[in-house]
């Protein structure tokens, strides 16, 4: 009995498709997680600046005390600031903003006589924080460090 042309090929082109899937799917895959950690960074690092920003307002409202027109910012103020960048409270309750910040990692302080400065770092740790070298050498470390820093003029 013989096969039709017709049917020869489509017992040629069968898994096709599927050899095709395996070869793309490891790229497909690498795209779409570092999509998603390139977005986690974005959204970590705006978070870090709007906090900033926050601590800079809250700092320059508090900074000059009395009617003085000179910068004082006592130890209290200055950890106030430091839990609002952190925690999003003057208090310093609940988690925060960041997985991992602490307040050590803000600096709250006259910039000069008439301005103040509040600025902080944080460590970005993606999923994989390391790329393995395979003994060819050392790992990749992926880890970030985000830096914002605001300065108001005291009000």
């Amino acid at each position: 009995m013989m096969i039709p042309p017709c049917d020869s090929t489509k017992a040629r082109q069968r898994g096709i498709a599927a050899t095709e899937f395996v070869i793309v799917l490891p790229v497909i895959l690498l795209l779409m997680l570092g999509t998603a950690e390139l977005g986690r960074a974005f959204y970590q690092y705006n978070t870090m600046t709007k906090a900033v920003r926050d601590g800079a307002r809250y700092l320059a409202d508090n900074a000059i005390k009395g009617a003085t027109g000179v910068i004082d910012i006592d130890a209290a103020t200055e950890a106030e600031t430091k839990n609002l960048v952190v925690y999003g409270n003057t208090t310093g309750s609940g988690s925060p903003l960041l997985e991992g910040w602490s307040p050590a990692e803000v600096t709250a302080a006259g910039f000069d006589a008439a301005h103040i400065r509040v600025s902080a770092t944080f460590a970005f740790k993606p999923m994989f924080s390391k790329i393995p070298a395979f003994g060819l050498g050392e790992d990749i470390v992926l880890e970030l460090n985000f830096q914002a820093a605001t300065t108001m003029r005291a009000l």
